[in-house]
């Protein structure tokens, strides 16, 4: 389910980025903004997902930091849609440190 709807979230975002008028869409007009007011959103929605975590530390109550790292999500995928890449790239990623250790693979990131 979830591979699913970061596939239609990816063809809505590249919809948008390419034929959306930005007056009417969201994701048009960040690209119309350009890369760094994008970074700004995902640095935004970074820090507010910080301290969603932190308060769901405290409180118990996960839903802020369910809907603060959705939005970093969102953005981070924006993101990924203005440099000309998809949630596959990341998904590809992820997979690629499947049955590797977090050690080895920071250390081979050091390496290069």
């Amino acid at each position: 389910m979830s591979n699913d709807i970061l596939k239609q979230l990816t063809a809505i975002l590249e919809a948008r980025k390419n034929n959306a008028d930005a007056e009417s869409s969201y994701v048009a007009s960040l690209h119309q903004k350009g890369l760094n007011k994008i970074l700004e959103k995902v640095g935004e929605e970074c820090t507010e997902t910080i301290l969603a975590a932190k308060d769901a530390q405290t409180s118990g109550d996960n839903s802020d930091l369910i809907y603060e790292t959705a939005d970093l999500w969102f953005h981070s995928l924006v993101m990924l849609s203005h440099l000309g890449e998809s949630a596959d790239a990341v998904l590809n990623e992820l997979a690629r440190r499947f049955n590797m250790s977090g050690h080895d693979e920071k250390a081979a990131r050091s390496n290069t």
